[in-house]
């Protein structure tokens, strides 16, 4: 599946069950590990997990592999490894905490960098 097809499979899984500030973030420039970084907000540890499983089943229902899963348990920061993108799942208070959106968006350390 292409890159934009997925992104849009993982944002209508999310929307499906609720899932509230979703981002998607282009990191293809910034690191090796993915290309792009999906983040979205559940209001409890349940609708964490919810979107989470709602992610994992349109995907292999589309025939993607997931690669892994974290933090489904404790249901305050989960994560889904699709290969090309990677799912953050997170109540309120760890996303704000963690800002991943800071960290990775546009107004990364890495886009501040300047040639010399």
């Amino acid at each position: 599946m292409e890159i934009e097809a997925l992104k849009k499979l993982v944002v209508e899984a999310l929307e499906d069950i609720k899932g509230s500030d979703i981002r998607v973030i282009d990191v293809r420039d910034k690191t090796s590990i993915t290309d792009v970084m999906v983040i979205a907000t559940g209001n409890s540890n349940r609708q964490v997990k919810a979107l989470v499983d709602s992610v994992i089943e349109k995907s292999k229902k589309e025939g993607i592999q997931v690669l892994g899963t974290e933090g489904t348990e404790a249901g305050e920061w989960a994560l889904v490894d699709l290969g090309d993108v990677v799912v953050h799942v997170m109540q309120p208070s760890v996303r704000d905490f963690y800002n991943l959106e800071k960290l990775w968006g546009d107004e990364s350390p890495a886009n501040s960098r300047q040639e010399v």
